[in-house]
């Protein structure tokens, strides 16, 4: 994994990298052995602090909103509270979803991984809605699970709503988890995707991050292809993601 990260946006108050799979972004005490993780990157990159406007899974590419100023973050982090941030996924999925829908599914509160693992609090469901268009299907002449062939699908993903692994949970939800999801996700398939094609990744990338500059009040729309691995399994499933 390299040190510095690919810098897709950047002005006075702002930056937006490309994260990788498999990096977190601040330091958890879930992961205490970890010393690597993006705003740190980041910081040692530019020379100066930096704030996480929001957050991916570590599991998860794509766009990641920094802030140069701890005033700017804030402001960020009221438009996503308030859903004024539109957010797009892509993401290999088991089987053959509709072509299009509404995930509209309560989810329990999760705690973030960088918040304190007390004793449990308030877990009562919260309104989560997650839209859905299928991009392309394949279906390999694998017998994974119980069928003689295995079917997967790619999908975009805009969450309406920002819980914890919501896309995740409502993929898991729909009966189509993500691929290389090893919490919500389907072992065997999992386990055939790094036999078949070398993917020991979570097969989710945030390709699109839309919001109002926090200063120039203008629109602001930060966009990424998937990383180049996801892109390379993609393209042994025989589906060209990305177009410029």
């Amino acid at each position: 994994m390299a040190d510095t990260l690919p810098i897709l946006f950047r002005d006075d108050w702002l930056v937006a990298v490309h994260k990788p799979a498999g990096l977190l972004v601040h330091r958890s005490d879930l992961d205490r052995h970890e010393t690597r993780f993006a705003v740190q990157l980041l910081r040692d990159q530019l020379g100066r602090k930096v704030w996480a406007a929001h957050r991916l899974d570590r599991g998860t590419s794509g766009v990641l909103l920094f802030a140069l100023s701890p005033e700017i973050a804030a402001t960020i982090g009221r438009q996503f509270e308030r859903g004024e941030v539109e957010k797009t996924y892509m993401a290999v999925v088991r089987g053959h979803p509709p072509e299009h829908g509404l995930i509209d599914h309560p989810l329990s509160r999760q705690r973030d991984d960088y918040e304190w693992q007390g004793p449990a609090q308030n877990t009562e469901s919260q309104a989560a809605q997650t839209r859905f268009r299928r991009l392309a299907t394949v279906e390999l002449p694998f017998a994974v699970d119980r069928y003689p062939s295995s079917r997967y699908a790619l999908l975009e993903l805009e969450p309406l709503t920002g819980r914890r692994h919501q896309l995740r949970r409502h993929l898991k939800h729909l009966a189509h988890p993500i691929i290389g999801d090893a919490t919500y996700g389907k072992g065997r398939h999992n386990r055939f995707f790094a036999q078949q094609f070398g993917c020991r990744r979570l097969l989710l990338a945030a390709t699109r991050l839309k919001l109002t500059h926090p200063l120039l009040a203008t629109p602001l729309e930060i966009t990424t292809p998937p990383a180049e691995d996801f892109r390379g399994v993609a393209a042994l499933l025989g589906w060209s993601i990305w177009n410029d």
